[in-house]
């Protein structure tokens, strides 16, 4: 692999307190809609377990509780999140019992979404990285088809993260110790108990970093395809084959889409038939959009653990499946 040396690290990681938005695309696409924190708070109803008739912990409440710890940790005053939902599940109002749907009214409709996801940016907390503009952003993940809505009220599952958003193209950019997919929890209380641990544990530094170094090295275009080819196989393998190889969370579909954006993709694309791991790691978490609201954050993770490895065995010229014949 080819290493491209940088003299000038001051040029690639640098505060700015200037915020610009460049793209109003989606931070996660699949099957999902835009809704605002109104809509949840006022239209939705809240799922509850069926045998005792427990209220959950509804997504306006995960998602106002995030905005507090956020603006009470890096002390702003006003922040708005970015709300996706999919799989809504529609009821009515037991008055409407038997009526036609195409006669149904506004009020005697119910509604509530199954899966949600939401990111919140922190205001003047950008970093340029690899000459491109990061800002901080916080978020989680809620999906009540995880929950056993039909038995007596237990421990609730969230996800949390804390990572940058490139504000190029709106992809997330989230390493290990900014993601908990596995915050279990019975109150409010404890989920920002839990949200405030991961933020305050989350290593900024060595994460900026990390992506800082991925521009250094690159793929010849027989390079990436090897690479590509790899990938492919590795789903293919059988179970004593694929022990000992980094095991890859990116569908095949996926992977196609990271291929044609090789060559079609605005910001990320080949250039004189090389391609930075910076570059490559952006084409994984574009691609990674098309994930549903439950698997996307750890599909997002599993790329950059997975660039990392890339790059840690180029840069200590170590032995790597995905790199070699």
């Amino acid at each position: 692999m080819e290493l491209i040396a940088n003299h000038q690290v001051e040029d690639i990681i640098q505060e700015t307190n200037t915020i610009i938005q460049k793209s109003s695309s989606k931070f996660i696409e699949a099957n999902t809609k835009e809704v605002s924190l109104e809509h949840l708070q006022n239209e939705c109803i809240i799922p509850v377990f069926a045998k005792d008739n427990e209220c959950t912990i509804s997504h306006y409440e995960f998602i106002d509780a995030t905005k507090e710890i956020a603006k009470n940790y890096f002390k702003v005053n006003s922040i708005n999140p970015s709300i996706r939902i999919s799989h809504q599940i529609k009821g009515r109002i037991p008055s409407a019992i038997g009526k036609p749907v195409k006669e149904l009214l506004e009020h005697e409709k119910t509604t509530y979404y199954e899966r949600m996801a939401f990111m919140i940016e922190i205001p003047n907390k950008q970093i340029v990285v690899n000459n491109q503009i990061l800002n901080l952003s916080v978020g989680g993940v809620r999906a009540y088809n995880q929950e056993n809505l039909f038995s007596k009220k237990s421990i609730e599952k969230f996800k949390v993260f804390i990572g940058f958003k490139n504000t190029v193209c709106t992809n997330l950019c989230v390493a290990t110790d900014g993601l908990n997919s596995e915050i279990r929890v019975s109150s409010i209380q404890e989920l920002q108990e839990a949200i405030h641990n991961l933020i305050n544990n989350y290593n900024q530094d060595r994460h900026l970093g990390n992506m800082e170094k991925l521009s250094k090295y690159s793929f010849s275009e027989k390079q990436f395809a090897h690479f590509v080819g790899k990938m492919r196989m590795y789903h293919f393998l059988s179970k004593i084959e694929k022990q000992g190889k980094f095991p890859i969370q990116l569908t095949d579909s996926q992977i196609g889409s990271v291929v044609k954006d090789y060559f079609n993709d605005e910001n990320f694309r080949r250039s004189d038939n090389q391609i930075s791991l910076w570059n490559v790691y952006n084409l994984f978490t574009e691609a990674n959009k098309s994930s549903y609201i439950d698997n996307n954050l750890e599909r997002n993770v599993n790329a950059y653990e997975f660039i990392q490895s890339i790059g840690n065995s180029i840069e200590n010229r170590i032995p790597n499946w995905y790199l070699h014949h």
